[in-house]
């Protein structure tokens, strides 16, 4: 730590955040072949597109040779299989497209940040504390449904924003186009965060009564629907059933029976209810303390009041809380359900260390990250953690000079680490 406190007196924040930025994403971008896809997930949705690229099915993902997988919208598995058919089967060629989509909304962040921030120092630091955010620099290297997602939802909110205050038809119709990749990358839950986020924000000071205005709802909802409705009918002409296992199970269900016995791929994630608030503060160290420090700061001050006249902060706020407002009452989530609010937290983050600066030293914190991440892809790789991939049993068995004749049997059922 005293390395970092060394370089940071001597070097300007702006400076400061972007080593941590290229740094981390170097980091992360050497890290996606240093272990294997780790059972369920990653092996799973790997498999997914392993089988997607070779059969050339690129409309229904498939959960097994002739098993549909219902459960999300093909996205995830369109980058992956696109990451196969470029590169080969790997892990470096399934997790890529997700880490340039994580890249893609830390670039959009920034530019919006410099936009509307007006402040190119407080831009470069909402990318460093988003790059380092724990769950966004993890998950953008995952073969997961959570990256996309993300960047849809981006997209969306911070094309609303730039269409606020300033009406566009480029702007709007980005705003649509956004909803529909988060129909494509995770389904209805992304009209359900946006639309949160939007109602609680609108609320106040009378903005509802502009929604219809400020948007082109003719335009935009025919854009939606041009680039979701064609899929979405084709997977259920192919495999008959999907609308009603993924619309009622996926996006009802789940989320209010605990332990919901109807999943079809899987087990439910059995949480208690409010735990995604725990989440949350995992999900954005190491720099959550520094947010509630900070917090506490402004709430001792007065609030937001003199610097959000526009609205701006608590826009940034409803996007934070709509994740955590809808999921608190779920029983079934995982820490990977706060990553749709991870850009907003490094907006706000960024705002309040503008408006209240701190020692500058305090952004080594951010540097430890890619250091953390690299110890970890080893243990991973090593197999030192609880993460389980099945990749050194099958090279131990493949070492046996009677494998060829022989075959490797799974009691019960087969990991998707030895599937892959």
């Amino acid at each position: 730590m005293r390395i970092f406190n060394k370089l940071t007196k001597k070097t300007s924040v702006a400076h400061i955040a972007i080593i941590t930025v290229i740094s981390t994403f170097i980091i992360r971008f050497v890290t996606l072949s240093m272990y294997p896809l780790m059972d369920t997930t990653e092996a799973r949705y790997g498999e997914m597109a392993r089988i997607m690229a070779e059969t050339g099915n690129w409309i229904t993902p498939m959960f097994d040779y002739n098993v549909p997988f219902w459960g999300k919208p093909p996205l995830f598995s369109w980058l992956s299989a696109a990451g196969i058919e470029l590169l080969g089967n790997s892990e470096f060629a399934v997790r890529l497209p997700h880490l340039l989509v994580g890249i893609l909304i830390t670039i959009i962040t920034y530019l919006f940040a410099k936009k509307v921030q007006k402040n190119n120092t407080e831009a470069l630091l909402n990318a460093a504390i988003l790059a380092t955010s724990t769950a966004f620099i993890v998950i953008s290297g995952a073969v997961m449904t959570d990256t996309a997602l993300t960047f849809a939802i981006t997209l969306s909110m911070v094309s609303f924003w730039r269409n606020w205050q300033q009406p566009s038809l480029f702007f709007g119709l980005l705003f649509f186009v956004g909803l529909a990749i988060g129909m494509l990358a995770k389904g209805p839950l992304t009209l359900v965060l946006v639309g949160i986020s939007i109602v609680l924000w609108s609320l106040s000071d009378g903005r509802w009564r502009l929604l219809y205005a400020k948007l082109p709802w003719g335009y935009g909802l025919v854009t939606f629907l041009v680039l979701t409705l064609p899929w979405y009918l084709l997977a259920e002409w192919k495999t008959p059933g999907f609308l009603h296992y993924f619309i009622i199970g996926e996006h009802f269900m789940r989320f209010v029976v605990s332990g919901w016995k109807g999943d079809l791929y899987g087990t439910a994630h059995e949480e208690l209810r409010g735990t995604i608030g725990l989440f949350a503060l995992l999900a954005t160290l190491p720099w959550s303390p520094l947010f509630i420090w900070q917090l506490i700061k402004r709430l001792k001050a007065g609030g937001d009041s003199k610097s959000s006249s526009d609205g701006y902060l608590s826009f940034l706020w409803c996007w934070i809380l709509a994740p955590l407002f809808l999921f608190t009452f779920a029983g079934n989530i995982l820490a990977s359900y706060v990553m749709p609010s991870i850009p907003a937290f490094a907006l706000l983050l960024s705002r309040y260390q503008s408006e209240q600066p701190l020692n500058k030293q305090i952004y080594a914190i951010g540097l430890m990250t890619p250091i953390l991440l690299f110890i970890t892809a080893i243990a991973l790789g090593l197999g030192l953690t609880g993460k389980t991939a099945d990749n050194h049993l099958l090279e131990t068995w493949r070492q046996q000079p009677e494998h060829n004749k022989s075959a490797l049997v799974y009691f019960d059922k087969r990991p998707f680490s030895a599937q892959y």
